[in-house]
């Protein structure tokens, strides 16, 4: 594998705490992009319950819907599992609320103004430009998701929003270090795609850009709020990217020139240029993920794994690790379906 960590050219060519909620990820077509909130710098949740992001509480006397089993996987969804089989369930089988959280919906709002930079003319694309959009993105994510809110309803005379805003204005910035929008005309925005592979696995996701050169070369360009990770986390961070490379091979059979991860934390850029061989790869990974959670799924069984990652999860108090009791189990469990404790050991490509 080769990356390299530089400054973008236009045409085809971590220490940050986790944030939680749902993934912006999963949304159909058709969905509000703003509306999201992320996951590191992700997230709305999806329209359909086999999606499997965390919702609401619903309203006391409203319909409880039945719980579905996961029918398809998205980029998120799959670290969750990877990451602990416990949260995966809790965000898609109980489908936990989680608090909206300071980094993730800077992110959303980042992510919200670099999409709608680009309904400006090429020389109107401009970083005050930029800048003034955000007042009027962040207006649209309160009244879109009106939990984001909580967030600042201890600061009465406004100064913590203040130094917020100021922050998503830094890292809108700094995004025009490593790229020239005025250059950038992309095919697609916040497209959308979804592919079911030969053993009928779903596999769906959210692509920030997608670049068409003339030649007809693609580009899959992700931005992160957060900063770069150190080299020897490069590979889990392109996870992501691969998986969204993948479901483009599925549905164009096109192998994506190139893959970008833009850095906005720490000025980065990350690139990876792929071929058919790592595609191959990540369908195995996933496939073989895609067992364990039917097995999981089937028997009940959602092992926590702790790790350092714990100390920024919402459901600590369901919780074995921290005495805490999960949820009554949802879903019928299949008797002599469990694994002998596999799940969630998929490690990196």
């Amino acid at each position: 594998m080769e990356t390299s960590t530089e400054g973008a050219a236009a045409g085809c060519g971590s220490d940050v705490a986790p944030a939680t909620g749902p993934v912006r990820d999963e949304y159909p077509a058709g969905a509000d992009s703003t509306a999201a909130t992320a996951g590191a710098d992700e997230a709305v949740p999806p329209a359909d319950d086999t999606a499997g992001a965390p919702e609401a509480v619903p309203p006391a006397g409203a319909p409880v819907r039945p719980v579905i089993p996961p029918t398809s996987l998205s980029p998120s969804r799959a670290g969750d599992f990877m990451q602990c089989p416990l949260l995966y369930r809790f965000r898609v089988i109980d489908r936990l609320p989680e608090k909206p959280s300071a980094a993730a919906t800077k992110g959303t709002l980042v992510h919200a103004v670099l999409e709608r930079l680009f309904d400006a003319p090429a020389a109107e694309r401009t970083a005050p430009r930029a800048k003034s959009l955000i007042p009027g993105q962040w207006d649209r994510l309160r009244e879109s998701r009106p939990e984001v809110g909580e967030l600042f309803a201890d600061d009465p005379e406004g100064e913590r929003l203040a130094t917020w805003l100021g922050e998503a204005e830094q890292l809108v910035e700094r995004w025009f270090g490593l790229e020239d929008p005025t250059r950038l005309e992309p095919a697609e925005r916040e497209l959308f795609v979804e592919a079911e592979l030969d053993s009928g696995l779903r596999l769906r996701g959210i692509i920030d850009r997608v670049d068409v050169a003339p030649t007809g070369e693609v580009r899959i360009v992700d931005y992160k709020t957060g900063k770069a990770p150190r080299p020897e986390y490069a590979e889990g961070a392109l996870f992501q990217m691969k998986f969204y490379a993948l479901v483009v091979w599925r549905l164009k059979k096109v192998v994506p020139r190139r893959l970008q991860l833009v850095y906005l934390g720490s000025g980065d850029v990350l690139t990876y240029d792929p071929v058919v061989a790592d595609l191959e790869r990540v369908e195995r990974k996933l496939l073989a993920l895609w067992e364990a959670i039917r097995v999981a799924t089937e028997s009940g069984d959602w092992r926590p794994r702790p790790t350092k990652l714990c100390g920024w999860c919402d459901h600590q108090a369901h919780c074995p690790e921290f005495g805490g009791t999960p949820p009554p189990y949802p879903l019928p469990v299949r008797a002599g379906e469990s694994d002998g404790g596999t799940q969630g050991r998929m490690g990196p490509d």
